[in-house]
């Protein structure tokens, strides 16, 4: 029997408890074949002195946290699909976008460039600073100008606060008076 014959034997339980205590059975027993064939491809490179047990258990648990993100990533089944959302007015949707593209259209040169290439066209930061010439920071900067001008110019601003309804409660309190001959 070889070293890691004697590990699998010693440790292989406390594997599978670590497993069972974070996945489901059958994803458990998945989990610890996985542990064991990663810790087997790993062996030859393990340095000597190394706490065999610590080192499978957080092999372990990193392969059962892989098996639930795994699961959060799988689409659930259903018995129907639910209906879609009814689509918006065509008038509504085209006017609206009569106005995004107006707002866009009175950007800066650079900054409808960049929003244009970045948020319609789908290219990286990086894309379009290769395709307008400029550094790839100053293509980030004019694309998040652009939006903050075209959120400014689309986005109507709140409402100004109402004022208080008791008017004697918006006063501040009157300032203390010292008395003669008292304390400064």
């Amino acid at each position: 029997m070889g070293p890691f014959d004697r590990a699998v034997e010693q440790h292989g339980v406390t594997v599978l408890r670590v497993c069972r205590a974070l996945l489901p059975p059958a994803d458990a027993d998945d989990a610890w074949s996985e542990t064991f064939l990663a810790a087997l491809v790993a062996w030859p490179g393990l340095p000597p002195g190394t706490n065999v047990e610590a080192w499978l258990v957080t092999v372990a648990r990193r392969k059962a946290l892989d098996v639930l993100r795994g699961q959060a990533r799988r689409a659930l089944p259903v018995e129907t699909l639910p209906e879609p959302p009814a689509p918006r007015p065509f008038d509504e949707v085209l006017a609206r976008d009569d106005e995004l593209l107006d707002a866009v259209r009175g950007l800066p040169h650079r900054q409808r460039v960049a929003v244009v290439g970045h948020h319609l066209a789908g290219l990286s930061h990086r894309e379009v600073s290769e395709a307008t010439g400029v550094s790839h920071d100053a293509a980030r900067r004019a694309a998040s100008d652009g939006v903050a001008a075209l959120r400014t110019a689309l986005v109507p601003p709140p409402p100004p606060p109402a004022p208080p309804s008791d008017p004697h409660r918006a006063l501040p309190p009157a300032p203390r008076r010292r008395r003669p001959g008292g304390p400064s």
